[in-house]
């Protein structure tokens, strides 16, 4: 999602890295709320994330007064159709994310989230023509053979691509047509809505919902599923604050948090396998993403000592 508003530059440098240490650290134990509902069909859980996501989003519009720019968000066709575009790439990463933390791959949820800015930088010089040096042509290459090798021993890391390009579909969508994180949130759920609640509903008519009939244990699974927009929102927000107070390029440094904690959880606490494969894999996408960033960092210091 994209920042709420702001340049990320001034004051207020403190508080905005605690809220993103607050968000990137949110978003990296996320797959343990998510684990924590095994016993949920992932096409459901995504159901309810979705429902529980508008009303979430919806109360947190009103508390604000921001409905006027949600409305403003859906008022043209384009920015509706922007809108109906980001809201279905966002089931589909939700989707594909839920089911991979549900079969135990969340070291390839963590490598879709390494692999995405190296995919961002691929959309930016193909989609909008945005030109590309050395350093940024060597870090695509470095992160192609990660995919590469990878997928010569193990086979077309499936879940990891289209995660990685889901999202950076979405936020070239973004850039296309801006839309702050929480108007965009609510008006994408609402899109969504119809179907969730639709699903929910027959689930439970037919007696296999999570509510009408929980797996053990019942109160908990309840409270998970009622709790997602919740957990969905906050670390949006968080960002969105966080935007607003750092230089993006600070941003940038501080993202791979997410995905490290992934990694970190999958292997550690989940026991998931990180075999050499693996290691030679992340390697050369991190190797890819260090230039990148450091690239990306003399480039907005370059641009300070520069401007007027």
């Amino acid at each position: 999602m994209e920042p709420d508003s702001g340049n990320g530059g001034g004051g207020g440098g403190g508080l905005g890295v605690a809220y993103a240490l607050l968000a990137y650290g949110a978003w990296g134990v996320l797959p343990a709320y998510w684990k924590a509902l095994d016993l949920v069909p992932a096409a459901e859980i995504l159901a309810h994330r979705v429902a529980w996501s508008v009303v979430f989003a919806a109360l947190l519009v009103a508390l604000s007064g921001r409905w006027r720019e949600v409305r403003d968000a859906a008022a043209s066709a384009r920015g509706l159709g922007v809108l109906a575009a980001t809201a279905a790439l966002i089931a589909v990463n939700w989707g594909i994310f839920l089911y991979a933390v549900q079969t135990g791959q969340i070291v390839a949820t963590s490598l879709g989230y390494f692999l995405n800015p190296l995919v961002s930088t691929a959309l930016g010089m193909v989609v909008l023509r945005e030109r590309l040096g050395a350093r940024e042509f060597v870090s695509l290459g470095l992160g192609g053979v990660g995919v590469l090798s990878l997928a010569a021993a193990t086979g077309v890391p499936w879940i990891a691509l289209s995660l990685a390009v889901s999202f950076a579909l979405d936020g070239l969508l973004r850039k296309l047509a801006p839309v702050a994180s929480l108007p965009a949130l609510a008006v994408e759920t609402a899109l969504l809505a119809p179907a969730a609640v639709g699903y929910i509903a027959l689930l439970e008519v037919e007696g296999r919902g999570a509510f009408g009939h929980p797996p053990e244990p019942a109160a908990l699974h309840v409270a998970l599923l009622a709790g997602a927009g919740v957990a969905t929102a906050l670390p949006l927000l968080w960002f969105a604050s966080a935007a607003r107070r750092l230089r993006l390029a600070t941003l940038g440094q501080l993202q791979y948090i997410a995905p490290s904690l992934a990694l970190l959880l999958a292997v550690a606490v989940y026991g998931e396998p990180f075999t050499r494969v693996h290691a030679v894999a992340f390697g050369c996408i991190w190797a890819g993403l260090a230039l990148w960033s450091l690239g990306a960092a003399r480039d907005a210091r370059d641009a300070r000592v520069t401007s007027p």
